[in-house]
């Protein structure tokens, strides 16, 4: 089994869609963006999308594994690939963020080493046309958390 992390133009917009359901703002994202993808046994199965947002800090805009390989400590690879590419690369911060809604999500950034820096109040209501849900809970503000380099 061989697991790896190349950077790609090209993304998997299926699994992209998985973290974030506009294709709109997806793509805007992306283009802006430098885009890697996991692959396990030539096969991709994960992808992270890393965004400069102010000077010293890069954001982690969009994390996403494949369904049927979650559960099994690819997203957390990948989260410090991002850390790791952060240091590497001279960044002072690196943010990341989900929705109120996203337990798994800020329970796995919290183990890393995340921490909670603000609540970006009714984000997902001003940002999507359609209700989110997730975990039963309606997707309503964006957590951000961040880590200090």
């Amino acid at each position: 089994m061989i697991i790896k992390v190349e950077r790609l133009e090209e993304l998997p917009i299926d699994l992209l869609l998985l973290a974030d359901p506009s294709e709109e703002i997806v793509k805007e994202y992306i283009a802006r963006s430098n885009n890697y993808i996991l692959i396990k046994d030539e096969k991709t199965i994960g992808v992270i999308v890393l965004l400069p947002t102010r000077p010293g800090t890069l954001e982690i805009v969009n994390i996403a594994i494949d369904p049927k390989h979650q559960r099994k400590g690819y997203a957390k690879k990948l989260l410090k690939f991002a850390i790791n590419e952060a240091k590497n690369k001279g960044f002072k911060h690196i943010e990341i963020g989900t929705a109120n809604s996203s337990i798994n999500q800020l329970a796995l950034y919290q183990k890393i080493g995340f921490r909670i820096n603000y609540i970006d109040k009714d984000y997902f209501l001003k940002n999507y046309h359609d209700e989110i849900f997730e975990n039963d809970i309606q997707a309503i503000d964006m957590i951000r958390l961040y880590m200090d380099l």
